[in-house]
C-alpha cells in the first residue's frame, strides 16, 4: 500500500485517474467502462494480523482511492481466483450456494454507479450521478466508494442451466443470499484491515435504488458497504 505522499503523487501523475476522479465536469456526460488494473495478489498484512485489526470505521475520508487500490478491493471482495470450480463455473474469492454467484456488486462513486464485472475485471456504467447517499447512513455519502450488494434470483441454477430445486424455496434462498453477502462483506473488511483502509457495512435505501440502478424484478438490494481512507482526527 502506498504512503500518503506516494498516493498523492500517484493521483497527480496518472492520466487514467481522470476516468475515476470525475469523468465528470458534468454528470450529464456519458460514463465510460473502466478497465481496472490487474489486481495485486500479495502485500499487506497477514490474515491473522488483518483479523486482529478488523473493525468498523464510520468516519471515512472523501479522498479518492487510486485505481490500483480500487482494483485490489473489488477483486478481494468477489473477484475470480481460479478458472474452474463447482458446476463448471470459475471460482470466486467468496463462496456462494451451489456456486451460483448470485450477488452483484454495484459500485457507487462521485461520478456514477458501475457494475463490477468480475470475469473481465472491469466496471460497467449503470447510471451517471452521485448516488452514494443511497447508502442511507449519515456520513456514508462522503466515502469515495459505496458497494451495494444486489442479489439476482435468476442465478439459482445448476451448471446445466436447470433450476436448483434444493434452493427453490424463497426462504431457503433468503438464507443463502444473506449468508453469501456476509462472506463478501467480510472479505472487504479483511482487505481494508490489511491495507489500512476504513470499511463500514450498513443498511441502505432499498426502495429508490431499484429504479435508479435500473434493476430487474428478479433483483433485490440487500445492503451497502462504504470504503475509503480513515478520516483524520
Amino acid at each position: 500500500m502506498k504512503t500518503p505522499v506516494e498516493r498523492r503523487t500517484f493521483l497527480k501523475t496518472l492520466p487514467a485517474i481522470t476516468m475515476l476522479a470525475g469523468a465528470a465536469s458534468s454528470f450529464a456526460q456519458e460514463l465510460q467502462p473502466i478497465t481496472l488494473p490487474k489486481p495485486e495478489k500479495d502485500g499487506g498484512k497477514s490474515v491473522l494480523a488483518a483479523l486482529q485489526e478488523r473493525r468498523t470505521i464510520r468516519n471515512i475520508s472523501a479522498e479518492r482511492l487510486p485505481p490500483q487500490a480500487l482494483s485490489n478491493l473489488l477483486w478481494a471482495a468477489f473477484g475470480v481466483n481460479r478458472e474452474t470450480a463447482a458446476f463448471g463455473k470459475p471460482g470466486r474469492t467468496a463462496a456462494s450456494a451451489s456456486n451460483s454467484q448470485e450477488i452483484d456488486l454495484y459500485v457507487a462513486m462521485p461520478e456514477g454507479v458501475y457494475l463490477y464485472e468480475a470475469f473481465s475485471h472491469r466496471l460497467t456504467p449503470v447510471v451517471a450521478g452521485d448516488f452514494r447517499a443511497r447508502a442511507g447512513r449519515r456520513g456514508a455519502a462522503a466515502a469515495p466508494v459505496a458497494i451495494f450488494y444486489v442479489v439476482d434470483l435468476t442465478r439459482y441454477v445448476l451448471g446445466n442451466g436447470q433450476p436448483d430445486r434444493s434452493i427453490g424455496d424463497p426462504e431457503v434462498q433468503k438464507s443463502y443470499y444473506y449468508t453469501d453477502t456476509g462472506l463478501i462483506a467480510q472479505n472487504v473488511y479483511l482487505f481494508a484491515a490489511s491495507q489500512g483502509l476504513a470499511a463500514w457495512f450498513h443498511n441502505c435505501d432499498k426502495e429508490n435504488t431499484v429504479k435508479e440502478f435500473k434493476l430487474r424484478p428478479e433483483q433485490r438490494v440487500l445492503f451497502a458497504q462504504s470504503v475509503g481512507y480513515p478520516a483524520k482526527g
